[in-house]
């Protein structure tokens, strides 16, 4: 795989503006960096994001890696002519979690012209993994 690049004009400011009243902003899930090749976020294990026994509910972990898989897609297109869009997303949690925030980390697996595969990596405070994910995107494009 060639070098991947994200655009940097893609800030965790842009990027979080673009989120504003999605689901995004209802979980609490914030950008915080943007490096060449990855995209981290934050997301509040609280009531928010809590399953009915007080932990991490696996679909928040989810959310949480398909927003950071669709925004780094994004962010390595061509979007005046290039959509991308979820295929097929998967999960495999690892360890619960009561409180705090939990951080994503969005690497490329494979960045084609017609798909990407990103995987996220999701940490507690402590650095444990608590998730893993691996999204599958379709380039598509803008009708």
């Amino acid at each position: 795989m060639g070098k991947v690049r994200i655009d940097p004009r893609y800030t965790p400011e842009v990027l979080n503006k673009l989120s504003a009243r999605t689901l995004v902003e209802t979980l609490g899930i914030e950008v915080l960096t943007v490096g060449d090749d990855f995209i981290s976020a934050r997301m509040p294990v609280d009531h928010r994001t809590h399953q009915p026994y007080g932990i991490l509910h696996g679909g928040a972990s989810v959310a949480l890696a398909e927003t950071l898989g669709s925004l780094a897609a994004h962010c390595t297109v061509n979007d005046h002519n290039k959509h991308c869009v979820g295929l097929e997303i998967n999960a495999n949690h690892i360890k619960s979690v009561r409180s705090g925030y939990v951080t994503g980390t969005a690497r490329p697996v494979h960045v084609g012209q017609r798909t990407h595969v990103w995987e996220i990596r999701i940490e507690n405070e402590q650095n444990e993994l608590v998730c893993v994910s691996r999204i599958t995107m379709a380039v598509i494009d803008k009708r």
